[in-house]
């Protein structure tokens, strides 16, 4: 099929392609480490946030994450279930939801803690690079965060 006048549908031209495909690679690697502690990836970078910063909220852990609560709760409460962490409802406003490590939540750090250094050796990049890529990346991440023109349905453009 002649692609004239449609290179910005070729596959190769996409930005989205290959941070979909690298992010998809790079979970996939997570994944023989954190199925035997019956954890998804999602579920791993929740309790990562709450090692970082333990007794937040519902809101604050989707907004570090770009996660809705949609997507949130589902993997609180199987987290909750697991024994990892505790939700509660704010006496003052009961839409605010607090979240808090357990005991063992505590100590399944002390588990992962060797799984990001398992994982990068699966990423055959140098450190300049990998500076690079986080510097671009975050910026992007901190620029989607900032974007007034983002209406929830579409980008505005300027």
């Amino acid at each position: 099929m002649n692609m004239k006048g449609y290179e910005q549908l070729m596959l190769q031209n996409q930005l989205c392609f290959p941070l979909y495909a690298c992010a998809r690679q790079i979970v996939n690697r997570y994944t023989p480490y954190l199925k035997p502690l019956g954890l998804t990836y999602t579920q791993y970078i929740v309790m990562m946030v709450l090692w970082e910063k333990d007794g937040i909220t519902v809101g604050e852990i989707g907004k570090k994450l770009f996660l809705d609560n949609g997507t949130l709760t589902p993997l609180l409460k199987k987290l909750e279930t697991q024994g990892f962490l505790k939700r509660r409802r704010s006496k003052q406003d009961g839409r605010v939801i607090t979240v808090k490590l357990t005991k063992e939540g505590k100590e399944l750090r002390e588990l992962v803690q060797g799984i990001p250094a398992q994982v990068s050796r699966c990423v055959c990049i140098n450190q300049d690079e990998l500076e690079s890529i986080y510097g671009i990346l975050y910026k992007m991440l901190e620029d989607f965060a900032n974007d007034e023109r983002w209406s929830g349905d579409e980008c505005e453009a300027e």
